[in-house]
């Protein structure tokens, strides 16, 4: 079998997808974007297709190590989405080619589901506690959110009480039976983590998300140890170089790679052995398509320390496109008392529609972060 061609499409509201052909008609899918730059990964894969046309798909690690070594530049956001991509793709046309799913080519899956949580939300307050009222009709028994908008580096008291009394009130709304994650997402400076934290204990999140960026991992491990609270990081790095800091420090409890952004099914499962190693749990970020969280789910069978999957179908930017609307099967994926049945279909275990991705190509999409601006007029974190 030989790769014969590499085409990508972007679709709303805000992905990438990539289809691997070969001569034997079997194709993979994989999900190659970086949000806010599908442009560039569609650039990225361009210029990869020369190296790949011809190659045997069936070799992935050989592929990876020559995608990742190829010249003098290597991990980073853009290049590790590009390979995610791609090792995504080849996996899924291995495992239809074999008829069997990822998992079973790797060693079988070590459980039967995994626990899910949603996304409702945070930047502004206001529909916080309808949201996690909705979540909690779908099924899901957990839902993590933003800790506010802007933060400044330096917060009032004011401000810091504005953002406990909408968390407190959400609270109280779905009681204590409902986990709530709250993510910082790198909004928030070292000092202000430290007085959030604090003040956030009584609440008893189940995960604090970047609470502070990864570039301040030394200052992330002294608020890992001065809070009771689990923190969590990863969604932002994207080798396992990057992550033997973090382990090493012990900055964190969970870590939460992207299979989208970190070298794809391959190179999670070795992040995944290294934060095994270190009694890390590991709960892979996917605010993504279908084909994305198709590959967490693989993960997800195969990691023995995989605690938590999040599923973002109805993330508020992606307007009224979720998941469903890329599959042929819309029911393949079904919550039940808050868990995710591990899929058994080969490859990925999920039928791209590829008639609606074509459709919804011709669309496109040019998204892009929003420009925050804090009270004095500096641009704020988003």
């Amino acid at each position: 079998m030989k790769i014969t061609a590499l085409r990508t499409f972007a679709v709303p509201p805000r992905w990438l997808f990539l289809k691997i052909e070969t001569d034997e008609g079997i194709s993979g899918w994989g999900e190659p974007v970086l949000e806010g730059h599908a442009a560039t990964l569609a650039a990225k894969i361009a210029e990869y297709a020369p190296m790949l046309i011809g190659r045997d798909p069936g070799r992935i690690t050989d592929i990876w190590q020559m995608l990742y070594r190829n010249g003098c530049y290597r991990d980073g956001p853009v290049l590790m989405s590009a390979i995610s991509g791609i090792d995504m793709a080849l996996w899924d046309i291995k495992g239809k080619a074999l008829g069997q799913p990822v998992h079973a080519l790797l060693g079988g899956r070590v459980r039967d589901r995994i626990r899910a949580y949603t996304w409702i939300g945070g930047d502004r307050a206001e529909t916080l506690i309808e949201d996690a009222h909705r979540a909690r009709a779908q099924g899901y028994t957990a839902a993590k959110f933003n800790v506010a908008g802007e933060v400044p580096m330096i917060a009032s008291h004011a401000q810091v009480d504005a953002i406990l009394a909408n968390i407190g009130a959400l609270r109280d709304a779905v009681g204590p039976d409902f986990d709530l994650a709250v993510d910082f997402h790198g909004r928030v400076s070292v000092p202000m983590a430290r007085v959030l934290l604090a003040e956030l204990t009584p609440i008893r999140p189940l995960f604090v998300e970047d609470p502070v960026l990864p570039g301040q991992l030394p200052a992330m491990a002294d608020l890992a140890r001065g809070t009771p609270i689990t923190l969590a990081c990863g969604e932002r790095m994207h080798s396992r170089a990057e992550f033997r800091q973090l382990f090493e420090l012990r900055a964190a409890g969970i870590v939460n790679p992207d299979t989208a952004h970190v070298g794809g099914i391959s190179e999670m499962l070795r992040i995944g052995a290294q934060a095994e190693a270190h009694d890390v749990a590991l709960a892979p970020h996917c605010p993504l398509g279908p084909i994305a969280f198709a590959a967490c789910l693989q993960i997800d069978a195969l990691c023995h320390n995989a605690v938590l999957q999040e599923h973002a179908t109805a993330i508020h930017y992606n307007g009224t496109i979720g998941q469903h609307d890329y599959v042929a099967d819309r029911a393949a994926v079904a919550l039940e008392d808050g868990y995710l049945a591990i899929p058994e279909g080969p490859g990925l275990s999920v039928e791209v529609d590829e008639e609606a991705v074509i459709r919804l190509s011709e669309t496109g999409h040019d998204w892009r972060a929003p420009v925050w601006r804090h009270a004095d007029g500096s641009v704020a974190e988003w």
